[in-house]
């Protein structure tokens, strides 16, 4: 399928559907000689993986990792890094209903104009089940460049926002199911998306990233810059709408003398609105940016979709689904970031002698 590819020197393809044999990737690009610890892609995956908590779908996978070629001996050896994450808990019975009939919001019908043709069993291709692939990637091309700290959270969860001015311990985001550093707030999120689950009903929210560690000049000026591949990076992720950067779209409403980073007699820079990003180029100082993810489609309530012959048809909410995606999207974020950050590195290597 075109579009299975993404990154430029370190390639990350990826395979499978939601209810196939097993999902996997193919890491091209990635160096000789990196010493790695696959404990620590291990625990990513746990992080995303289904099940994990009463706020998740009760889908259980080990989303135990297998590689399959690349890795000798702890080290990589410079060829493809080839692995799969077999599926063991596909449910696709709970899908019968859907072999005909397209759901609201979903990418069933335009998949089936598209191609002619679809696995209609958990979405098949377009499932988020896909993201677990980007996951382990992520986990291993962040060991190319182990002095970036990627630290991803849930800052909103429908229309319920952490203040983003309160200090945050971030070694604290994993304290709670709902992947808030803040507790307080972390009980509230988790509130929500308990009755909005009661109610057959989902929600959207917000995860924020920050980025220490990045040098200054990573990215290119023009069509590939830093902030612009990040955006496409997490506009890939499934059921995100929106990215901003920095002040994002709030600097719409500031003048030049309030957004402007200057700086002070010792040549540092005294703000950070741009969010890390200048002219498409890292500046060296902290990235941070927000990725906005909408309500999940498949509610538990009946729906208004179509069949393959157009007529209006109702659609019943069946299968296992997040009420709300954020708190197990927290590593998918992290994981798409990795792969950008990393293969900006390996380019900026490149860029003089």
């Amino acid at each position: 399928m075109p579009g299975s590819t993404f990154g430029k020197l370190l390639k990350i393809s990826t395979f499978g559907e939601s209810h196939g044999e097993a999902i996997g990737g193919v890491l091209d690009g990635f160096p000789a000689g990196v010493k790695l610890n696959l404990d620590l892609v291990q625990k990513q995956l746990d992080r995303r993986k289904p099940g994990q908590s009463r706020i998740s779908t009760q889908r259980k996978e080990s989303d135990t990792l297998q590689i399959l070629s690349g890795i000798y001996e702890g080290q990589s050896t410079g060829t493809p890094i080839g692995f799969i994450i077999p599926n063991q808990d596909a449910k696709s019975k709970d899908y019968n209903h859907l072999k005909d009939n397209f759901r609201p919001s979903h990418a069933d019908r335009v998949l089936h104009q598209k191609y002619g043709h679809r696995d209609y069993r958990g979405g098949g291709r377009s499932s988020a089940r896909e993201t677990a692939v980007r996951v382990a990637a992520g986990a291993l091309v962040n060991q190319i460049i182990p002095q970036v700290k990627i630290r991803a959270y849930v800052s909103s969860v429908g229309g319920i926002n952490l203040d983003p001015n309160k200090p945050l311990d971030l070694d604290r985001i994993d304290d709670h199911s709902t992947r808030c550093p803040d507790p307080e707030m972390a009980q509230q999120f988790e509130d929500e998306i308990l009755n909005a689950r009661k109610a057959g009903d989902s929600l959207g929210g917000i995860i924020t990233c920050r980025i220490k560690g990045v040098d200054a000049g990573w990215g290119e000026p023009v069509f590939d810059k830093l902030h612009a591949d990040l955006a496409k990076a997490m506009l890939s992720i499934n059921a995100v709408k929106g990215f901003e950067i920095g002040e994002g779209f709030a600097a719409a409403a500031m003048k030049g003398s309030e957004h402007n980073d200057v700086y002070s007699d010792a040549g540092e820079r005294l703000t950070n609105h741009a969010g890390g990003v200048e002219g498409g180029l890292s500046t060296g100082e902290e990235i941070y940016f927000r990725v906005a993810f909408k309500p999940v489609a498949t509610i538990m309530r009946d729906q208004s979709g179509l069949n393959k012959n157009g007529e209006q048809v109702n659609i019943k909410g069946k299968g296992r689904h997040d009420p709300c995606v954020v708190p197990r999207a927290v590593p998918i974020v992290e994981g798409m970031t990795a792969l950008v950050l990393a293969d900006h590195f390996l380019l900026n290597r490149t860029s003089k002698i």
